[in-house]
């Protein structure tokens, strides 16, 4: 057999530019997933020395949008084993399961989806593994996680997605969703498996269907290290780009920033988790925990949420709004003129849901109006970033769920804002690693929000952006797990004793010391 040999001056060139344009030469961003998919096979150290430098272009290829694509397609696109399914017919042995993983013992973080609520995109089943894989190379690239310390996971559960349960080529198994009381006999015995075969894991909640992802935070939030993304992680971004906002906002009306006033446009698990996560920037401002959760207003699809309504999710009625005994308000624009809201919030995945009346609205009440699309991907966000721009008149203080290009109106360039959750979980999830928190508690989660609020430099505050770029997402993340460090040592929930004796800039710096970096040694987590 032929001995394979490298081209004599392969070492002469750059592999990582021949990477880029093998990269560059797919025309549909699904090939660009597939491509990096199979050189992070090939050589892993290669992939992620790329992706380290070229973020802001291979970020959105690996997770939102593209990641939805991929999601979609996961059957047919499948190429080789990425990670662990563990299956409803696995119960009574899931224990066996997960011991199959290699290298449990040095395992740090775990991404678990059950595909139920994949981004905007419905019920995909089997086929949601890739958010799983796409989160932990966020976590790889945004904190330094090892990689061969991370454990992507989806829970085939079955789907009831009826197109999937007839192609022939899905992988997952062929049945409807369980019942409640399946599911949770099930769950109970993953995350007690969990717990004993990754003895030092912390798991992170996905796209778990939106009642099905409170419960779940809710039953085990206390008794396992375990935080739910959609709810904790996207709340605590929200929260930060708002206070920053705010800041922005009351600066142009001279109102006191207690005086916002937020409508949430979606009252799903990611609405209500973010609604819950900013009552935090009213109680910081003086207002009691009541006095917050006036200030914020919920929309469904049937309109306001009111308390009266028969039928109503439980999830719904924490904010369900007691104060109003009119006729049902169900157009946005009569909702905004009643509540005048100074932000308005989208979570609704209805693309283009906030039309050129409802921004006219917005601004017609606010010298600044705040307005946050945050629905992901692209395709399914309330509203475009030229739009807002152009109905606005440039006032218009903007964050989205996915990433928006600048945009130039009479001569001058905007530069929008992203609530990507990259900018909180990695940096959480590394803190809550570091200090070896017995759990993920709402303080550090606010903490880690603050922090990124904190996080920006003079030049991006001059630039009035509400969020830092993202190509400093390191740093943004050891500040993040700086403050969730301290945060758990305040509330007494860490382990590792040695970091309460560090200086902050000594514990700043042993954060940096400690992430991965391709073809570098790392010490170990």
């Amino acid at each position: 057999m032929a001995i394979a040999r490298f081209p004599p001056y392969l070492i002469t060139s750059d592999h990582r530019e021949r990477c880029l344009e093998q990269l560059r030469s797919k025309s549909a961003p699904l090939e660009k997933y597939i491509y990096l998919n199979g050189l992070k096979e090939r050589d892993s150290n290669l992939f992620y020395d790329l992706l380290l430098q070229n973020m802001k272009e291979i970020i959105p290829l690996l997770y939102t949008p593209t990641v939805g694509e991929a999601c979609v397609n996961y059957s047919h696109i499948w190429r080789r084993p990425e990670g662990l399914y563990v299956s409803i017919e696995d119960k009574g042995h899931i224990r066996d399961i997960l011991s199959m993983w290699p290298n449990t013992i040095d395992s740090r973080i775990a991404v678990v989806t059950d595909g139920s609520r994949i981004l905007g995109l419905g019920d995909l089943g089997a086929n949601g593994l890739p958010i799983s894989i796409g989160k932990l190379d966020l976590y790889i690239a945004g904190a330094g996680i090892k990689p061969s310390s991370t454990v992507p996971i989806c829970l085939d559960l079955g789907t009831n997605t009826q197109r999937y349960l007839d192609d022939p080529l899905y992988i997952g198994i062929r049945r409807k969703r369980p019942d409640p009381e399946e599911m949770d006999e099930f769950m109970d015995e993953f995350i007690e498996a969990m717990k004993d075969v990754f003895p030092s894991l912390m798991v992170q909640f996905e796209d778990f269907s939106t009642d099905n992802a409170f419960k779940y935070l809710d039953r085990y939030r206390y008794k396992y290290r375990v935080f739910n993304d959609d709810i904790q992680g996207t709340g605590s971004v929200i929260l930060s780009g708002f206070i920053n906002a705010a800041n922005l906002s009351s600066a142009a009306s001279g109102k006191p920033l207690a005086d916002h006033r937020i409508l949430f446009f979606g009252a799903g698990s990611a609405g209500i988790g973010v609604a819950k996560q900013l009552l935090s920037f009213f109680t910081m401002h003086g207002l009691t925990p009541e006095e917050a959760k006036a200030r914020i207003w919920t929309v469904d699809s049937k309109g306001l949420i009111t308390a009266d309504r028969k039928g109503l999710q439980e999830h719904k009625k924490f904010f369900a709004r007691t104060d109003y005994d009119g006729p049902a308000l169900k157009d946005l624009v009569d909702i905004i003129n009643y509540v005048k809201p100074t932000a308005l919030l989208g979570l609704s995945t209805l693309k283009n849901a906030f039309s050129e009346a409802v921004v006219k609205a917005m601004a017609a009440i606010n010298e600044r109006p705040i307005i946050f699309p945050l629905s992901n991907p692209v395709n399914l966000s309330e509203l475009e970033y030229h739009d807002a721009i152009e109905w606005t008149n440039g006032k218009v203080i903007f964050a989205s769920g996915s990433p928006y290009f600048p945009v130039t109106y009479k001569d001058v360039t905007y530069e929008p804002g992203q609530g990507n959750n990259m900018y909180i979980f990695p940096g959480l999830g590394l803190g809550a690693i570091l200090s070896r928190a017995r759990h993920v508690s709402d303080a550090m989660v606010e903490q880690a929000s603050i922090a990124l609020a904190s996080s920006l430099t003079d030049e991006e505050k001059a630039a009035e952006l509400v969020y830092p770029r993202l190509n400093r997402i390191r740093d943004i993340s050891a500040q993040v797990a700086s403050a969730v460090i301290r945060q758990a040592q305040k509330e007494d929930l860490d382990a590792n004793n040695y970091l309460r004796t560090l200086p902050d800039d000594v514990l700043l710096s042993l954060i940096h010391d400690k992430m991965w970096r391709p073809h570098e040694p790392t010490p170990h987590l």
